[in-house]
């Protein structure tokens, strides 16, 4: 078991899947630092093996909402404040790690895409203790934070794929609505 380990995530929402993740992760140190990519729009540089994860409707969530949700879901599966941190984290900006993470860290990763080795490399080249939890084929991913985006927006079902207290904050913080103005100013 590590001291301490760094996991990261958009979660633009939380689904079942990012929970998944973010237990694998746990499971495998005492401290759970989890950093919280895009936190800011001018913290966020476009990547060519991603490129709409930058665009705002990708974005809806602010910084502090997905902190509460994290903190939240993690909280509903058992974890102990001691446990874990929710810290944003600048991914695409290595140089700007130290300010934000322990550098003596393993870092966690999942790997579906050129995106997720493009992540590798940069923490590869900050010369991190890496960790990759799995490695799959996109096609095998499972759910992914478009999906429920495009399910709220589209008024489909999706409370189902998502912790039980996510959909409360949804409402709350009136996402619907905010993804239909994103869509209408792109």
């Amino acid at each position: 078991m590590y001291p301490i380990g760094v996991i990261h995530g958009r979660f633009q929402v939380l689904h079942n899947d990012h929970l998944k993740y973010l237990l694998s992760g746990k499971a495998l140190c005492r401290r759970l630092v989890v950093g919280i990519t895009n936190p800011d729009p001018f913290l966020t540089k476009k990547e060519k093996s991603d490129p709409k994860r930058s665009d705002p409707s990708a974005n809806p969530l602010t910084y502090y909402e997905r902190h509460i949700m994290v903190e939240a879901v993690l909280h509903d599966a058992g974890l102990q404040w001691q446990d874990f941190i929710v810290v944003p984290f600048p991914i695409n900006l290595p140089k700007r790690y130290p300010y934000y993470v322990p550098m003596e860290a393993v870092f966690f990763l999942t790997i579906y895409d050129d995106w997720g080795r493009r992540k590798l490399k940069y923490f590869n080249g900050m010369g991190l203790n890496t960790h990759v939890l799995w490695e799959v084929l996109p096609d095998q991913k499972g759910i992914s934070g478009s999906d429920i985006r495009n399910c709220i927006l589209g008024g489909r079902p999706w409370t189902h794929l998502v912790p039980a207290c996510v959909p409360p904050l949804i409402e709350q913080w009136g996402i619907r609505e905010r993804l239909k103005r994103l869509k209408a100013d792109q």
